[in-house]
């Protein structure tokens, strides 16, 4: 792929955004290419775990503002969002999700990484949601996924001032789970994908579905999910949904 690399170490799949040069800005082309593995990763029956990462000295510094940052940027950016729901695949996959984080971690890259279960972040990555303060609010989700992880007030402060974390604020707020350093942040990310793919698959995404599809829920709705599906992993049921 033009904008990815895609690889398999036995169950676990692992992606890295490969832009370098552009600090891997997400643009039409990525787009199309992550909606391509994601779906094949969702399908996989062998994948267990899912790795995401980022080539070069970055995660992914934000959309591409050679196609996303001048007018019609707002029509296009929503265009990209709903043509091939990437993200919508992202939350979706039954698979746990790990980001690996590093440098930039912007705008639509900062969106991927709060796509993802498990957040790992080497000192390096900075953290931020700059859309604002360009005329335009996250066309992937931010306003709704970040409250969802930091406290409300830190998610405002993000959205309306442009406030960024440092790798151990967002450690210390919950956004990120682990902070290593850079040279062992891959390693460390397929240490814990390796960890999860060695777990019982039927409970793993069963829990995941539980907590995912209960956010939305009221307690005692979500009280019934969690019943339901514990049904199933008693019966060897892996299917999400």
């Amino acid at each position: 792929m033009d904008t990815l690399t895609y690889d398999k170490q036995g169950t676990i799949a692992i992606v890295a955004l490969d832009r370098p040069r552009a600090l891997n800005a997400y643009n039409v082309q990525m787009r199309d290419d992550l909606y391509e593995v994601l779906s094949a990763v969702r399908d996989d029956p062998e994948v267990a775990v899912l790795v995401l990462r980022g080539e070069g000295r970055a995660f992914c510094a934000g959309a591409d503002l050679s196609e996303f940052g001048s007018a019609p940027s707002a029509t296009i950016a929503q265009q990209v969002r709903w043509e091939r729901d990437v993200w919508g695949l992202l939350l979706g996959l039954p698979q746990p999700c790990i980001a690996a984080l590093h440098g930039h971690v912007l705008g639509s890259g900062m969106e991927i990484a709060l796509c993802c279960d498990l957040r790992l972040a080497a000192p390096s990555a900075q953290f931020g949601l700059p859309e604002t303060g360009l005329g335009f609010i996250p066309a992937a989700g931010a306003t709704q996924t970040l409250p969802r992880t930091v406290p409300l007030g830190v998610a405002l402060d993000m959205l309306m001032r442009g406030r960024r974390l440092s790798a151990q604020e967002a450690y210390d707020l919950g956004l990120v789970h682990q902070v290593v350093p850079e040279a062992m942040l891959l390693a460390e990310a397929l240490a814990l994908a390796q960890r999860l793919a060695s777990q019982p698959q039927s409970a793993l995404r069963l829990a995941k579905e539980a907590v995912v599809r209960g956010m939305d829920l009221s307690l005692d709705a979500g009280l019934e999910l969690e019943r339901r599906l514990a049904l199933r992993v008693l019966a060897g049921q892996e299917s999400w949904h």
